[in-house]
């Protein structure tokens, strides 16, 4: 039995620590001389504020959902996929080589299209350090962290020396045609009569993402693989008892982790750059592990944590804009919220669960003791 019921697991300790990593974000702010509560207003203000706001928070969360949920299907086979990163990147390069090389007559076929082609880059991307955890030994960490230097080196040549325009200087690819750019938020919502930000880049792919968060579910807990994977993440010999062989519950765990985070790559590349860029994952691969750990590895809390970065970098990018507070301690604010949702998890949960097993043992009123 559980010392501590499921929705405090969920709820009460998440909850906890971000309420301590918020009180050492406000020392730190207070440390340098700036006022934490009109920060924390000016945050909620940039962010939450506006529909412009709400735009930018949404776009960001977008790419977080799909690297969280990449993390997060690992985890539950107990597999540390440090890789979305860079299997990121490689969908970018699927959604451009779909975008730019197939005449799409409409955007929903195009969108189609290249979520398919992201996902099958992100899949081969992972697909090699799967192989070489399952026939090799090879630790799954070491592997896929390697990968996203290897990636980002892949990239950047295929840009340079393929993908470049002819006179063009920087390392990106062509504009996408017209017919592939994907509807903002702005264009769904205004028939609705409902007015938002068309300068923010929100877009479709939000929709898709939260599509994502559902199936990831159904997967993971309604599902004979789901099963599996959950299984083996819980004891390898157990489920190699059961029958269930080891490496094909790698491969497969691994091959869906990195489509999701190469599906990553239809917000960022397809829907606000319109263009494939180097960098253009920008960290949130990284990201996304903290996004999985927040969220317990559940795709409800994964969209929960996602929606709560993509305020923290909204806002941070609003605190830098308006005050004197510098970019750098917004990345020491988020790494605040992963130390005490992930690191420190124990120093929440352990006096917890003294609370709760305390609350089970006391008597209970009308209950004579002896």
């Amino acid at each position: 039995m559980d010392v501590m019921p499921k929705w405090a697991e969920v709820i009460l300790v998440p909850l906890i620590s971000l309420l301590l990593a918020a009180i050492l974000s406000a020392l730190v702010i207070l440390a340098i001389g700036e006022d934490p509560v009109a920060a924390v207003k000016l945050m909620v203000t940039g962010a939450l504020g506006s529909s412009y706001g709400w735009g930018y928070t949404l776009y960001y969360a977008t790419n977080f959902m799909f690297t969280g949920l990449a993390v997060a299907v690992a985890f539950h086979a107990r597999l540390f996929n440090i890789g979305g990163e860079g299997q990121a990147a490689l969908g970018g390069l699927g959604v451009a080589l779909a975008c730019l090389y197939i005449p799409w007559p409409h955007w929903s076929l195009a969108l189609v299209g290249a979520a398919i082609a992201a996902g099958l880059f992100g899949a081969a991307w992972a697909a090699i350090p799967a192989w070489l955890q399952a026939k090799r030994g090879s630790h799954i960490v070491i592997t896929t962290i390697m990968f996203n230097f290897i990636a980002a080196s892949l990239l950047n040549y295929v840009l340079v020396n393929m993908l470049r325009p002819k006179g063009a200087m920087d390392p990106a690819s062509a504009r996408f045609p017209e017919a592939v750019q994907l509807p903002t938020l702005h264009d769904l919502l205004a028939p609705l009569g409902i007015e938002f930000s068309k300068a923010a880049p929100a877009n479709i792919s939000l929709l898709v993402a939260i599509a994502a968060c559902v199936v990831i579910w159904v997967l993971i807990w309604r599902t004979r693989l789901g099963y599996e994977i959950r299984s083996y993440g819980h004891s390898e010999s157990a489920a190699r008892y059961a029958g269930m062989p080891p490496n094909r519950i790698i491969m497969v765990t691994m091959l869906i982790s990195g489509a999701l985070a190469g599906m990553m790559a239809i917000n960022n590349v397809m829907g606000e750059a319109e263009r494939l860029v180097m960098n253009a994952v920008e960290g949130a691969g990284f990201i996304g592990i903290a996004v999985a750990l927040m969220g317990r590895s559940h795709p409800f809390g994964v969209f929960i944590a996602a929606i709560l970065f993509g305020f923290l970098y909204q806002g941070g990018a609003e605190l830098a804009l308006w005050t004197t507070i510098p970019r750098d301690l917004i990345v020491v604010i988020q790494a605040l919220v992963i130390l005490f949702t992930g690191a420190l998890d124990n120093m929440v949960r352990m006096p917890l669960e003294r609370v709760f097993l305390a609350l089970r043992s006391a008597p209970k009123p009308g209950r004579k003791e002896g």
